[in-house]
């Protein structure tokens, strides 16, 4: 196997842990937090981590899957970049003495 395979594969199986982070990061917040935090519901966040995990499991990063998996990789980074801090500020309460 070159190289270049192995790289592809510890980039597959690296996004499909982003994207099981991003799940389950999810599924252990508290509804609440979501609306408090402005962004869409509990129920809707897990889907899409969910959505995006199976399909960066299921679709490699080079051939025709790449189509599949490049907006999952986008949908469970946008939840790790945008809505994981929110949530986590909101949970934490206003700290600014």
């Amino acid at each position: 196997m070159l190289v270049a395979d192995w790289i592809l594969r510890v980039i597959h199986w690296g996004s499909a842990l982003v994207g099981l982070f991003a799940f389950v990061h999810a599924l252990l917040q508290r509804s609440d937090a979501y609306q408090a935090a402005d962004r869409r519901t509990k129920p809707i966040w897990m889907l899409i981590t969910g959505g995006a995990t199976l399909a960066m499991v299921l679709f490699d990063v080079q051939g025709p899957g790449f189509i599949f998996w490049v907006p999952a990789m986008a949908a469970a980074l946008v939840y790790i970049v945008d809505v994981r801090p929110r949530l986590i500020e909101v949970q934490r309460g206003n700290r600014n003495w």
